[in-house]
């Protein structure tokens, strides 16, 4: 072989290494936390009646979702004694180190942990529902530090003996966010620690903040009305933490049926967007008079009751599950409804996850079907659906071209190459 060959086909292996490392889905909706897929994604514009399946692999219960990163799986599921945290080789399914992280969570919706792992260079961090966090080693799924909800905050876990649907009952669904050197958790101690912010290396207290108890949403981290802040849904408020020094810059009461506040906080600069199915879908800016920063109602959606799900921004639109078993479009500006289309879950426990790639949205139902979608505010235009998996109510993971796909028994890498 010729220089010149040579050197061209290292630089097309070269090419093809990056671009296997490209798109990675380290964390709860994706790498900006939003659902979008990464920008490099390749676009996906129709499904074959039959996904291409790279490999499958049998796994425990769990509403946890696969992260992939650098071409590593975690993947967190129950084996029916202890809820077990995997590493696996994102590129065949095998594993290679497992770690119990605490004892087994099992009600009337099904059996093991519900809070998506995060993985954060080389190391990862997983909460179990009855409230232990850890960091582990990526390597070899050593323990880094870890803490207990209840041993160190006093947040007892009750279970189905708790009256109303705080994560204290339900499990410890929401997912840490990593900011800088720092990663922020919902303990839900009403005694000054709703939300905790650790050095992500060490476990030690940066701050601690609120005294609501946690629900099941996830925080986020951003700039509103000129100051960074934690963005948190609790079961009792909406509300704003100084990034730096954990003070609450706002909050606003929030009380609904069961305590059910599920879904991640959506920001589109200054505003935050909510949603249960008792408030609907409820917009609030955040603004700063006279160098305190308020919140300020700016429209709700009360007919949009949308339960469980996460709408994803696409411009001034989302899109997500809406009530009952029907896909909904609504203007981030207004709050309204532009399209609302059936046929999407399971009557009783509708649920949908949506990625926003290039164009389209790949929406994924809790009966397991993955539907192609146009990104359109004008109309529903489907363009194609399939059966992946079983039924669900876990986030896929979509890196590059795979698709990682899971539901209580079985987890499956797809290929949605042209």
């Amino acid at each position: 072989m010729s220089r010149r060959l040579f050197l061209c086909a290292a630089l097309m292996l070269a090419s093809l290494a990056g671009s296997a490392r490209a798109g990675d889905w380290p964390q709860w909706m994706g790498p900006q936390r939003d659902g979008h897929a990464a920008p490099d994604s390749p676009a996906v514009v129709k499904l074959p009646p039959e996904l291409k399946v790279l490999w499958r692999k049998k796994i425990g219960g769990g509403f946890s979702s696969p992260v992939v990163a650098g071409g590593k799986l975690v993947v967190f599921d129950e084996n029916g004694q202890q809820e077990v945290v995997h590493l696996l080789d994102a590129t065949t399914g095998a594993e290679v180190w497992s770690v119990p992280i605490g004892d087994v969570y099992k009600d009337e919706w099904g059996a093991g942990p519900r809070s998506t792992p995060l993985i954060d260079g080389d190391r990862v961090y997983v909460q179990s529902c009855k409230g232990e966090f850890r960091c582990l080693d990526m390597t070899a799924g050593s323990l880094i530090w870890g803490v207990s909800f209840e041993k160190d905050f006093g947040v007892k876990f009750l279970g189905s003996k708790a009256n109303e649907g705080t994560s204290a009952r339900r499990g410890n669904n929401g997912s840490a966010a990593v900011d800088g050197n720092d990663v922020i958790v919902n303990v839900g101690s009403t005694n000054g620690a709703t939300l905790v912010c650790f050095d992500k290396h060490t476990g030690k207290i940066i701050w601690k903040a609120g005294h609501d108890e946690a629900a099941y949403s996830s925080p986020m981290v951003a700039t509103l009305a000129g100051v960074k802040q934690v963005v948190s849904f609790t079961a009792d408020a909406l509300m704003g933490v100084d990034r730096e020094h954990g003070t609450i810059l706002w909050r606003v009461p929030l009380v609904t049926n069961s305590k059910r506040h599920a879904a991640t906080p959506v920001i589109l600069g200054d505003l935050v967007i909510v949603n249960s199915h008792t408030i609907g879908l409820v917009g609030t800016k955040i603004v700063q008079e006279g160098g305190v920063v308020k919140a300020v109602p700016l429209w709700k959606n009360k007919e949009l009751k949308i339960n469980l799900s996460t709408p994803v921004r696409v411009g001034d639109y989302l899109y997500d599950q809406g009530p009952g078993q029907t896909y909904v479009c609504a203007d981030v500006r207004t709050g309204e409804t532009k399209w609302q289309a059936p046929g999407f879950g399971t009557h009783g426990t509708e649920n949908s996850s949506t990625i926003a790639v290039g164009k389209n949205l790949l929406v994924l139902t809790d009966a397991g079907e993955l539907v192609l979608i146009e990104t359109r505010s004008d109309q529903y235009t489907e363009l194609s659906r399939v059966q992946v998996c079983g039924k669900n109510w876990n986030y896929p993971a979509l890196a590059g071209s795979r698709l990682y796909v899971r539901d209580a028994r079985e987890l499956i890498c797809y290929d949605l190459s042209p």
